[in-house]
């Protein structure tokens, strides 16, 4: 091999541990402003306005999130387990006409146990419950922290005393979104190929799941429900 291809190869070898180098440190380097807006959605918003408007220490917020949180992959749920949470969601909603402030509490319980069905920090650590599941489900995870904040303020008596029925009605309402996306089959549900070459058999969504948004009786307004 003469010296000349030699001194080429090398340089080449060079080259690319330089591009890989590169590379890795932008893989490692935090999530920018725009990254990270388009990962948390309005979540995003909410973090800067909690750090009055400060976006470089909501980012820096944010982005611990991602790195404490990021790797966190979803377990599926069985048919049959999706069946039950469906329908606790049904009874809660069809609760709320009597009873608001029940089914809110039990709205929260059940946010929390699916979460941690799914994989996500158990619900007794709430707001580690939370950074995790804004990480994954940013767009949607407002729902349940008003749900949250709802159902401790009946339970821990704060000053401001309690949520009017209509304050309620639209926490669980904006609860539903976060709901449907735990409940809804993740992409590691969908059809396997085995070893042996056949296709294994995706999770469905339960019935009640797919079905139930059509009926959904939220179009009631507060004269509908009892108590406040």
């Amino acid at each position: 091999m003469s010296t000349g291809l030699i001194i080429a190869l090398i340089v080449i070898v060079a080259a690319v541990v330089v591009v890989a180098a590169a590379l890795t440190l932008l893989a490692r380097r935090p999530q920018g402003g725009r990254n990270l807006r388009r990962r948390f959605g309005p979540e995003y918003d909410r973090t800067v306005a909690r750090h009055d408007g400060d976006a470089k220490a909501a980012e820096r917020d944010l982005a611990e999130r991602v790195r404490q949180h990021g790797a966190l992959t979803e377990r599926p749920l069985e048919p049959a387990v999706r069946e039950q949470y469906a329908a606790r969601w049904t009874a809660a909603q069809e609760r709320f006409v009597e009873s608001p402030r029940e089914a809110v509490a039990d709205v929260d319980r059940l946010l929390g146990e699916l979460a941690g069905a799914r994989g996500f920090p158990d619900g007794g650590r709430y707001e580690e419950q939370l950074a995790a599941l804004s990480v994954h489900h940013g767009p949607h995870v407002d729902g349940y922290r008003r749900v949250h904040r709802v159902a401790r303020t009946r339970v821990d008596g704060s000053p401001d005393g309690r949520a009017g029925t209509e304050e309620m009605r639209e926490a669980l309402v904006e609860a539903r979104a976060l709901f449907e996306d735990l409940v809804t089959p993740s992409r590691q549900d969908t059809p396997r190929h085995r070893a042996d070459g056949a296709e294994t058999p995706a999770v469905r969504p339960a019935k009640s799941a797919q079905h139930s948004h059509s009926h959904l009786p939220w179009s009631f307004t507060r004269r509908h429900a009892k108590g406040s």
